[in-house]
């Protein structure tokens, strides 16, 4: 089991890391400074012209720049909208649904029957059953498959013909 957090709390989060950042900053800027100005004070007797005093400015404003990024995200997912869930929902056909076979031929109905009625039969049980041979059994799924009733799927070295999920 997960921790599932909105986006609206992880910007409220991430705003308060920010603010903490901002204070550890702010105080570790002022401790640099007074640590640098005794340190120059004493070497160059100037603090203007030392170099360590550019250095802390330049981490102090690197840091806020990186906690300003920080906050334009964090502000981004407090208000944006929150995923909308999309449902697709697939529609299956009625169990006991007829489909109109009459525009079948009389050897295709044989075979889309015994489909119909196994749920699932290998091509080489269809020949069995219906004493046609391969190559006419493959004309007739070929054309069932043509009109959407039936698919093959490979299984093998043999075929499985299934009726077809519209």
């Amino acid at each position: 089991m997960g921790i599932r957090m909105e986006n609206k709390n992880v910007g409220w989060l991430l705003l308060g890391i920010s603010a903490l950042l901002i204070v550890f900053t702010y105080l570790f800027n002022n401790t640099l400074t007074e640590s640098v100005q005794n340190s120059c004070f004493i070497q160059h007797g100037n603090i203007v012209s030392c170099e360590m005093y550019d250095s802390v400015n330049y981490q102090t404003y690197l840091a806020l720049g990186i906690i300003g990024v920080l906050i334009i995200f964090s502000l981004f997912l407090i208000f944006s909208k929150p995923n909308e869930r999309i449902v697709i929902k697939k529609i299956k056909p009625e169990k006991g649904k007829k489909i109109d076979v009459t525009d079948l031929r009389r050897e295709d109905k044989t075979v889309y029957k015994i489909i119909e009625e196994q749920g699932a039969v290998f091509q080489a049980d269809l020949i069995e059953k219906t004493e046609f041979g391969k190559a006419k059994m493959s004309r007739i799924i070929d054309r069932l498959e043509g009109k959407g009733l039936v698919e093959r799927k490979r299984r093998g070295m043999t075929n499985v013909v299934v009726l077809k999920e519209n």
